[in-house]
């Protein structure tokens, strides 16, 4: 592995070993993001052949436990992951063809939505789906 790369940076700056799977596994999040579990396995068996389901699924266990991937669950969909994190930016989803878009924060500074009752809680992130019809399936239902 060319020792110099972004993505082996990252990963020794969260304190990770670089292993041809994690580099893999996050190159597929980065390349496609908001990608499933299945996508994630077919686009990093492009550089690594014989990647196992379970080590996808381990590098992403572990990805998203330090930091570097964030794994989001819309209601009624498998759960999607991406690179971007630590933004606090939200998504835009496609009741149609269940296309997703990164939206910013609407309002202030992450936290972006302050609860009328924290009820004591420490908030640290807000996470805000927009449903809609992406601008194609709006436009095909017109």
């Amino acid at each position: 592995m060319d020792q110099g790369t972004d993505i082996e940076r990252q990963l020794r700056a969260a304190g990770l070993r670089v292993t041809v799977q994690r580099v893999a596994v996050l190159t597929a999040v980065s390349r496609h993001p908001h990608a499933d579990t299945s996508s994630i396995i077919d686009a990093a068996r492009v550089s690594v052949p014989d990647l196992s389901h379970q080590a996808v699924y381990d590098a992403l266990r572990t990805l998203t436990g330090v930091g570097l991937l964030r794994c989001i669950e819309p209601a009624g969909m498998v759960a999607r992951y991406e690179a971007r994190t630590g933004d606090n930016h939200h998504h835009l989803i496609c009741r149609s063809c269940g296309a997703i878009a990164d939206v910013e924060c609407a309002v202030g500074h992450a936290p972006c939505l302050v609860p009328a009752d924290g009820q004591g809680f420490v908030v640290d992130e807000a996470e805000v789906v927009y449903w809609g019809r992406c601008p194609a399936c709006a436009s095909a239902a017109s």
